[in-house]
């Protein structure tokens, strides 16, 4: 009995070292890999309950599930001195699609935000929340950090570019995205406590302004965050159902494909903005918890990735991602819950979506290329 055991572990311990090697062959962390398979695969199971069983939609999400791995295997294996020299190529690309999209884009539910290739449509948008922080990175490379005030304007400058261009498709919360992304490549950077407070009064005057070429239903939904139940059947109502199925899950929930609020249809955008409350009508508080601890272990994790990188390029843009997405995370959150306006955000790997997902696992593929190749940079 001992010596079977004994074999037993032994044959385990070589299948581990066995997935290791593959992992270390495809240049993969292990740890983040785990952690994104299970919060995707955690995503399928809350997504076909969201859709009522829909079979297609499941699949759809699985091929472009399959779409980002395969990118974000590609990904991993690129040196990040050629990710290095290649972001002002890929942002130069990004502003072109933008530019494209505003000749000739796809207008669907009054937004012109895709352009059509073929039977395929993607948002390029999508591509600048890789393109903005990569590009960010490479300018401050080889310049001295803390930034000086002219590098600031110039990271403003390409922040900015993007950001119009996507508010005016119009599309409020990747913009707001983008410039996340764009701002937080600046933060990492060392800023001094009196640049910081600047750039924070800057950015209030800057929002003030910018509510004058907002879009009413965009002011509207400002408005009805801070009172929800001023207009409970138009713009308050999304916030107000999202809420009720949240509370009404309790600690367990009402158990998988029993959730009322979506079953019933008085859940909107069940699948995609608000599939967060799906998961706390269905798995309660505890189910709610489960998902919020698997994107902590994947933040940290690349966290741990980017601090451990040694160049300026690697460690600005390794903490850009993971901390992007963790705002990606808080926002949806905090959205559905009623702790942040409505503004149009996808819960990363759980919300339907072909586009967001290949840009998070390309974000991670990106990342684990920094870290897999740290001691050959150069």
């Amino acid at each position: 009995m001992m010596r079977q055991a004994i074999a037993t572990g032994s044959s385990a311990r070589r299948t581990l070292s066995g997935a290791a090697r593959v992992l270390l062959a495809l240049k993969l962390d292990g740890p983040l890999t785990f952690g994104l398979g299970l919060t995707a695969g955690y995503g399928l199971l809350v997504l076909f309950s969201a859709s009522g069983g829909n079979l297609r939609m499941l699949i759809g999400t699985v091929l472009r599930l399959a779409l980002g791995i395969a990118v974000m295997l590609a990904l991993a294996r690129l040196s990040p001195n050629l990710l290095r020299r290649a972001s002002p190529w890929l942002y130069g690309l990004g502003i072109l699609l933008l530019l494209a999209v505003a000749a000739v884009g796809h207008v669907h539910l009054g937004a012109k935000r895709w352009l059509e290739l073929g039977p395929v449509q993607f948002q390029p948008s999508e591509l600048l929340k890789i393109a903005v922080p990569m590009m960010c990175a490479w300018y401050l490379h080889e310049r001295a950090l803390p930034p000086r005030w002219r590098d600031l304007a110039v990271l403003g400058v390409i922040i900015l570019v993007p950001v119009a261009l996507v508010a005016k498709e119009p599309d409020l919360g990747t913009a707001a995205l983008i410039a996340a992304a764009g701002a937080v490549v600046i933060f990492l950077s060392g800023l001094r406590a009196r640049v910081v407070i600047a750039l924070l009064l800057l950015a209030v005057v800057a929002f003030g302004l910018g509510l004058r070429f907002m879009h009413g239903y965009q002011r509207a939904r400002l408005l009805t965050f801070l009172d929800p139940q001023a207009h409970p059947l138009s713009s308050g109502y999304h916030i107000i159902q999202s809420q009720i199925a949240v509370g009404s899950g309790g600690m367990f929930g009402k158990g998988w494909m029993a959730g009322s609020q979506a079953r019933l249809d008085f859940l909107p955008e069940r699948t995609t903005d608000f599939i967060f409350a799906v998961v706390g009508e269905e798995f309660g508080l505890l189910g709610l918890a489960v998902l919020l601890l698997l994107y902590t272990f994947v933040i940290g994790r690349s966290l741990y990735l980017a601090m451990q990188c040694p160049d300026t390029f690697s460690r600005l843009l390794g903490g850009a991602i993971a901390v992007t997405f963790f705002i990606y995370v808080f926002i949806n959150a905090g959205m559905v819950t009623g702790l942040v306006p409505v503004v149009g955000v996808p819960l990363p790997l759980v919300s339907y979506g072909g586009s967001s997902i290949v840009t998070e696992l390309s974000g991670f593929g990106i990342l684990m290329s920094l870290f897999s190749h740290r001691k050959l940079m150069g």
